[in-house]
């Protein structure tokens, strides 16, 4: 069987030998993407590219990038879920289409990766209102040879890509498309009835899983809400790394893969249990301490606060899971961590010299909240027998981080078994409104490309080198952020900023803005910019060629006043900025700055 490390190489290989081009993935945290705490999908990065724009690398292109998506955090246990995951994926930027995306697909699972055909399946679009059944998609596999009952059909609900979800849904000048999906069959798990009378690629049952979606962007939205061609055609392929590992394996357990087998080996030696007889616990623990990890060496430290607060969240469920496990023994969790450096050393931006820093980091949250566990128990012994109810444990899980099976098992201890209906219906009802007041945080996908936010996108460009003629030379980029009502931006620097420096910082955007300068873009070989003095954002690995911004008085990017690698949005001029005020300045960490502007 293939290992994770040869999959990638394969992958990589593979698109390689049909003229595609790798683009460097990009960092955990999204720059200027405030619609997303973390990077979810390869396309992520592409959009402005899939929308029309030239990419410097060309227009067929690939990668393998890191991801995590926080909603899957309550699914992990189960043999498939994981917070973090890495989508191999190919483009094609108006080039080739259907026949040559699903043929060569076809080819890298059958004959690369040697899975046999009598194992897979596939879906294609049925049909949408005034939109057709793809029945080109549909003769094609029938071409390369799927039989026909294993061609199945699906509606927009499941067959169908746009930003906004089905057709209907879709606002004018929004593009979307038809989407093919391959799943791998395990014929040795039995179909479960309560997932329906029939089993099928996209029944829940765990006999299928998906492996790849191939998605045809072929449409736009026009302004009488009728679908019409889009003038070129755009391929987005997206297919997990775990997910093809797992069909490799030929196991739906993707816990048993070489993506976590010596990781669940490393929580079976630390605790003394067996993972046959501890799944779940043992999962959410790999899963959750391997998201830590990827998430501390991209910068992300503990807090109560956006990504800081997912990380918080993994650790101490973590905690949680190996203390169940160990019968409330607090236990080191180096080993894990060990084992996981092991597992992924040489990917992910994993390296050996990281380890250390990143156990210290673990370990302190982990003491920490054992405090917050202490303290927690001692108001579970201050309720009353009256007190002992379903809500007051969730109370507990919300405010200290008690789950359901630490808490039934000290109110056991008390004389009152808990309900766990009741505790999920209260559970469900919080869950439901905190979707509903973060639904436009975690969509993911796009950045608001609405005419404030790329305002303050140039804005941030000229704070940045204005930041670097008052402070000097070693000023860097450290991240940015930003909304509909405000830009933020993080810098290094080793002199501390005082009031007068901020002042003259916004006095030098303010007078660029004023003399409306012209901001274009060229792109070029990123040893030419690096060379002419671009900035860039440190932690970003870029391409052989970029596109670099730059805002100057004569048109020539040799004397630009500012000039820096970017792939987003920018206005065309400085003064439609429009005047920049810088409200708020905080120190965040040893030489860390942020500052807020509007």
């Amino acid at each position: 069987m293939l290992s994770h490390i040869e999959l990638r190489q394969k992958f990589a290989d593979f698109w390689k030998s049909k003229d595609h081009k790798e683009v460097p993935s990009i960092p955990l945290i999204p720059q200027n993407d405030p619609t997303t705490l973390f990077t979810g999908s390869g396309m992520q990065q592409l959009v402005p590219y899939l929308l029309g724009e030239p990419h410097p690398l060309g227009k067929k292109l690939y990668n393998i990038q890191p991801c995590v998506r926080v909603q899957d955090i309550d699914e992990v246990g189960d043999n498939r879920h994981t917070t973090t995951f890495e989508m191999m994926g190919n483009w094609s930027l108006g080039t080739y289409f259907k026949k040559e995306q699903l043929a060569w697909y076809w080819e890298f699972i059958t004959k690369e990766l040697g899975l046999l055909k009598e194992k897979l399946y596939v879906s294609v679009f049925e049909g949408y209102k005034n939109i057709p059944f793809d029945e080109e998609t549909y003769n094609i596999w029938k071409e390369l040879g799927v039989p026909e009952n294993k061609i199945f059909r699906y509606d927009a609900t499941k067959n169908w890509w746009s930003r906004a979800g089905v057709p209907d849904n879709m606002p004018p000048g929004e593009p979307g498309g038809p989407t093919s999906e391959v799943f791998y069959e395990f014929t040795q798990v039995e179909h479960n009835p309560r997932y329906g009378e029939k089993c099928h690629p996209n029944c829940d049952c765990g006999r299928f899983l998906e492996i790849g979606n191939s998605v045809f962007m072929q449409y736009k939205k026009g302004q009488d809400g009728n679908l019409s061609p889009l003038p070129a055609n755009n391929v987005d392929f997206g297919g997990g790394v775990e997910r093809h590992v797992t069909a490799l394996n030929n196991d739906p357990d993707v816990f048993k893969t070489d993506l976590y087998k010596d990781i669940i080996k490393s929580i079976e030696e630390v605790s003394g249990k067996e993972y046959k007889n501890n799944e779940k616990l043992m999962r959410i623990i790999a899963d959750h301490l391997k998201g830590s990890i990827l998430m501390i060496i991209n910068g992300i430290v503990p807090t109560n606060k956006e990504q800081g607060y997912v990380l918080r969240r993994l650790l101490r469920r973590s905690a949680i899971k190996m203390k169940l496990l160990s019968g409330y023994n607090l236990l080191d969790f180096s080993k894990v961590v060990k084992g996981i450096f092991k597992t992924y050393q040489g990917v992910l931006g994993i390296e050996e010299k990281q380890q250390q820093p990143v156990i210290i980091v673990i370990n302190e949250e982990i003491k920490k909240f054992n405090l917050t566990l202490d303290r927690g128990l001692k108001i579970l012994e201050k309720l009353s027998d009256t007190d002992l109810n379903e809500k007051n444990a969730f109370d507990l899980f919300q405010t200290h981080g008690f789950p359901f099976e630490i808490s039934k098992e000290l109110f056991k201890q008390k004389g009152v078994e808990l309900n766990k209906i009741k505790y999920d219906l209260i559970f469900k009802k919080h869950q439901d409104l905190s979707r509903q007041l973060s639904v436009g945080k975690f969509k993911g996908g796009l950045a608001d490309q609405g005419e404030k936010t790329i305002k303050y996108h140039t804005a941030t460009h000229l704070i940045h080198q204005a930041l670097f003629d008052v402070l000097g030379n070693d000023v860097r980029q450290e991240g940015s952020n930003i909304t509909g009502e405000r830009l933020r931006f993080d810098y290094y620097s080793s002199k501390k900023p005082t009031d007068e420096d901020i002042k003259q910082v916004e006095k030098i955007v303010n007078d660029k803005v004023t003399e409306a300068l012209p901001v274009q873009f060229k792109i070029m070989p990123k040893e030419e910019a690096i060379k002419i003095g671009a900035k860039s954002f440190f932690r970003e690995k870029y391409p052989d060629m970029v596109k670099v911004y730059f805002i100057s008085s004569t048109g020539s990017l040799q004397a630009a006043y500012s000039k820096e690698f970017c792939g987003g949005a920018h206005v065309q001029n400085t003064k439609e900025i429009g005047k920049v005020e810088i409200f708020k300045t905080e120190k965040i960490g040893s030489n860390l700055f942020r500052i807020y502007a509007k």
